[in-house]
């Protein structure tokens, strides 16, 4: 889980488990009526394409065509996942990928509108119908699956040390690692967070600071000489200045990164899961790459053409 995603509120489960039960009593009451009438009466109930009829919800997939736009549940502070440029344009990974769904919508980049929200908010504006899908770096976790669907993921993340490149102490995690007691690692107050650094560096002292900007800045002073962060906001920061800071070399921790739409819709699902693997694999690879290059200054490998290599 990165250092900077917050737990889910349980609020979701409730209102799900508002919604089985609701279906269930529903269902009962069929099976009454069904008796009461009997006959061709029942046998026309019981009839597939009336059953499927009843049973069926209107996909948001659909929903969403009639109403002209996507609305995407996200963040605003977040670099490089999703934040304002200097102009106040909303921009970042998770935009980026926003903008290629109402693309494949509308055939329009623009035809999105985006709820900004704090990451507590992500599963209930989800399955009280605020937004249509979430994309706000959200991790996979077995606990959130019960609440929401989780697409495919696009981006795997860990946590890695942050170095000066230039004057720090350290080169790399492996003189680090040799210092033992000597090395001071800054990190954003968590209660896990020795917990967390001490997985890498089991003697390594912590401190604690309110924010990873905080973090950063003891390291700018020298007042420590590592700052944990997450791999992709080093990445944004080692390109924001380049030849101020050096990444360790290792990094732990790895979770997913996938965006998430609200249980019981396969149909809106399967979509957005197609454009994602198509962005990845197939004829949005060139959207996709760029963004992953802007943002975390990856090189992604160009896919093998031929035999679709995730079905070997």
């Amino acid at each position: 889980m990165g250092v900077q995603d917050d737990m889910a509120s349980t609020q979701g489960v409730e209102l799900q488990d508002q919604g089985l039960s609701l279906e269930r009593r529903s269902l009962f009451g069929l099976g009454l009526a069904g008796a009461a009438i009997g006959g061709a009466a029942a046998a026309s109930l019981l009839a597939p394409s009336a059953a499927l009829a009843q049973t069926v919800t209107k996909s948001k997939l659909y929903t969403i065509k009639e109403r002209g736009k996507l609305i995407v549940g996200t963040g605003s502070t977040n670099p490089p996942w999703h934040f304002q440029d200097a102009s106040g344009k909303l921009v970042g990974m998770d935009i980026d990928l926003a903008r290629l769904l109402a693309k494949g919508l509308f055939d329009d980049y623009e035809k999105v509108e985006f709820v900004l929200q704090g990451s507590d908010a992500r599963i209930p504006s989800l399955v009280t119908d605020k937004v249509d899908i979430v994309v706000q770096w959200m991790t996979v976790t077995a606990g959130r699956a019960q609440q929401v669907d989780f697409t495919i993921p696009y981006y795997r993340e860990g946590v890695g040390l942050m170095l000066l490149a230039r004057g720090g102490k350290y080169k790399d995690y492996a003189e680090m690692k040799a210092a033992g007691k000597a090395v001071t690692v800054g990190g954003m107050q968590n209660v896990f967070l020795e917990q967390w650094i001490h997985m890498a560096l089991p003697e390594a002292k912590v401190d604690a600071f309110d924010s990873p900007d905080s973090a950063m800045q003891a390291l700018n002073a020298r007042r420590v000489d590592a700052s944990m962060q997450d791999q992709s906001a080093m990445r944004w920061l080692m390109q924001q200045a380049p030849g101020r800071f050096a990444d360790s070399g290792f990094g732990w921790m790895p979770n997913s990164y996938a965006s998430a739409v609200k249980p019981g819709d396969p149909t809106w699902l399967n979509w957005v899961n197609t454009v994602y693997k198509e962005a990845m694999l197939g004829v949005d690879f060139d959207y996709f790459a760029a963004s992953y290059k802007k943002w975390f200054g990856i090189e992604l490998p160009i896919p093998k053409v031929g035999f679709p290599q995730e079905f070997a």
